[in-house]
């Protein structure tokens, strides 16, 4: 009796910056996100991912854990972001000032300005 088909798979989850662990798997053709998280063990091994809901993605889209996962797919696991991205450009943009920062860091001499 032959064994169903396999897809190989690759979970990936980055705990901090430059920190990158990532495990390929080989599962069971129609396999789930939700199937491949729990076949990685990254659950076990790092106890602050249980104790939230998880946010994955494919390929950097995001997915839900129902869905099926197909051969050579990478699956994302996403932190939860820290910041707003736009309070943080908010933030920048005062810290740097008006003056030097998009259309006015460069300025042609003799230009009106914004241009």
């Amino acid at each position: 009796m032959p064994d169903s088909p396999k897809i190989k798979v690759t979970v990936v989850w980055s705990p901090g910056p430059r920190e990158v662990h990532q495990k390929s798997l080989l599962l069971d053709e129609g396999a789930t996100a939700a199937q491949a998280l729990a076949a990685s063990g990254f659950t076990l091994q790092f106890p602050e991912l249980a104790a939230q809901a998880l946010s994955v993605g494919v390929w950097g889209r995001k997915a839900q854990p129902a869905q099926a996962l197909r051969d050579m797919d990478r699956l994302e696991i996403y932190r939860p972001l820290i910041v707003d991205p736009k309070v943080a450009r908010r933030a920048r943009f005062q810290k740097q000032g008006a003056r030097s920062t998009g259309l006015f860091a460069k300025k042609r001499a003799g230009a009106k300005a914004g241009y």
